[in-house]
């Protein structure tokens, strides 16, 4: 299995697809191709009929798209979604939430995991966004995390689709309390995540679109 990825610093579509593999358990190799280069698009579509990363590889099986990859992968071992029915359909729908939308964060603040952007201005659009995020871990912990560390309890693909948030967060300093703030350092510690993090940073290219964008 061959997992397709763009620069870990940069590509947070790129981390919620090696998130889920890595859950899974399953072997696989990582190819990393460097975003915003000349010859980039042509070696994604190599692979990836979208021409878009992350892009999964099995037996001359080509799934594009992060959630498509997490799906695929559920199938496996369906232990990466919640387990009961209630639970599992609304990490399903957080999960497309995400999937789908927050435009203005991802615009405003995209994913600099080497970046340091406390002062960045925050617009109302971007302020509204993390609002209706807070809102979704909250509700997530409160009533369906029984007991647990994570959205749901267990750690799940509902997380995996929010770890990019957590990291714009932690880059463009946005605090949160309660159960959302637990949560936030929770996910910032995950063992599978500070690996990605600890190789983000050791990369070198520096992509200037993945700037902080003025509201």
């Amino acid at each position: 299995m061959q997992l397709i990825i763009g620069n870990k610093n940069y590509s947070s579509w790129s981390l919620r697809g090696w998130l889920a593999v890595k859950a899974s358990g399953l072997p696989f190799e990582e190819v990393v191709i460097p975003l915003r280069r000349d010859d980039t698009k042509t070696r994604i579509l190599a692979f990836s009929p979208s021409g878009k990363v992350p892009c999964l590889i099995e037996h001359g099986l080509a799934i594009w798209d992060s959630l498509a990859i997490a799906e695929y992968l559920a199938e496996v071992m369906p232990s990466l979604w919640p387990q009961d029915a209630s639970a599992r359909a609304l990490a399903r729908s957080v999960s497309a939430e995400m999937h789908s939308g927050f435009q203005a964060l991802r615009s405003q603040m995209p994913m600099n995991i080497r970046g340091r952007f406390p002062e960045h201005p925050v617009s109302p659009e971007v302020a509204q966004d993390i609002q209706r995020i807070e809102a979704i871990w909250n509700d997530c912990r409160n009533h369906f995390s029984s007991g647990g560390r994570y959205l749901f309890g267990a750690y799940s693909i509902a997380d995996m689709m929010f770890a990019p948030v957590c990291l714009r967060f932690e880059t463009y300093g946005v605090k949160l309390a309660g159960l959302a703030g637990n949560y936030l350092q929770t996910m910032l510690a995950h063992p599978d995540l500070l690996e990605w993090t600890t190789a983000a940073r050791a990369e070198t290219d520096h992509i200037p679109d993945f700037e902080p964008k003025q509201p």
